[in-house]
C-alpha cells in the first residue's frame, strides 16, 4: 500500500471560495488549485487479484481453482457530522476451472482508511460471495465499504494553508521555490491526506505469487 507522495502533495488545499483553475489578479495574481478533504480511493498493487489452488500449497496452473478480480471501483463522500464518509462501490469477477455443479465461493477483502501514506487509522474485514451457476465457469457480484475520516484531521492548518496560497510574482525569489520543498509543510499536507483502499485479504503466499506471476 505504498503512498505515492509526491503526486498526492501536488494537490494542495486552497482558498475554498475559490475554484480549480481560478486566476486572481490579487497581489500579482495566481492560479488556484482545490484540494478535497475527501479520501482517495484505490486498490493497492498486487491486491486486485486473488487465486485459490486445489490443491492448496501447489502453484501449478493446472491447479487453479478459482480466480477473481476487482473492478469498476467507483468512490463518493459525503459530511456526516464532523467526519467525512468515504464509500466505494466496486465489482468481482470470478473464473473457475470447472463448469460442474453450482457453487458459492465467499472471498475475503480489507477496507482501509490510510492517513499519511502508512498510517492505519482503521480497518475491517468483509466478504463478497461469488455464486457461479450451474454449467458456469463465471460469477460476477458487487459490493461496497465506507470509511470515516475526521475533517479537522483531512484539513490543513491555517498557517500551511497561508503558505500555499500565497500570491508569489513571476520573477521574484520566491516564485522559484516549490513551498512543498519545506518539511513542515510536506509533512502537514501529508497528515492531512487520506486513501480509501479495498483489496483482496491475501496470505503471503497469495501476495508472493501475484508479485511473482
Amino acid at each position: 500500500m505504498k503512498f505515492r507522495i509526491t503526486a498526492l502533495l501536488a494537490m494542495t488545499l486552497l482558498a475554498s471560495c475559490r475554484h480549480t483553475g481560478d486566476i486572481t489578479a490579487e497581489n500579482g495574481g495566481g492560479i488556484y488549485a482545490v484540494r478535497s478533504a475527501c479520501p482517495i480511493a484505490g486498490i493497492p498493487t498486487g491486491t486486485g487479484d486473488i487465486t485459490v489452488f486445489n490443491p492448496q500449497g501447489s502453484t501449478d496452473s493446472s491447479a487453479i481453482d478459482v480466480s477473481a478480480a476487482m473492478t469498476k471501483l467507483r468512490a463518493y463522500c459525503q459530511d456526516v457530522g464532523n467526519d467525512v464518509v468515504s464509500t466505494v462501490t466496486f465489482t468481482v469477477t470470478g473464473l473457475r476451472r470447472d463448469a460442474g455443479p453450482a457453487r458459492q465461493v465467499v472471498l475475503p477483502y480489507f477496507d482501509v482508511a490510510l492517513r499519511g501514506g502508512s498510517t492505519v487509522s482503521a480497518k475491517q474485514i468483509g466478504y463478497v460471495a461469488l455464486n457461479f451457476p450451474a454449467g458456469s465457469q463465471h460469477a460476477t457480484t458487487s459490493a461496497r465499504a465506507s470509511v470515516r475520516a475526521n475533517r479537522g484531521a483531512a484539513s490543513l492548518p491555517a498557517n500551511v494553508r497561508q503558505i500555499l496560497t500565497r500570491p508569489r510574482k513571476a520573477g521574484e525569489a520566491e516564485a522559484a521555490i516549490d513551498p512543498l520543498a519545506e518539511p513542515g509543510v510536506r509533512e502537514a499536507v501529508a497528515k492531512a491526506t487520506f486513501e480509501h483502499l479495498v483489496g483482496f485479504q491475501l496470505s503471503q503466499d497469495q501476495l508472493k505469487y501475484n508479485a511473482t506471476r
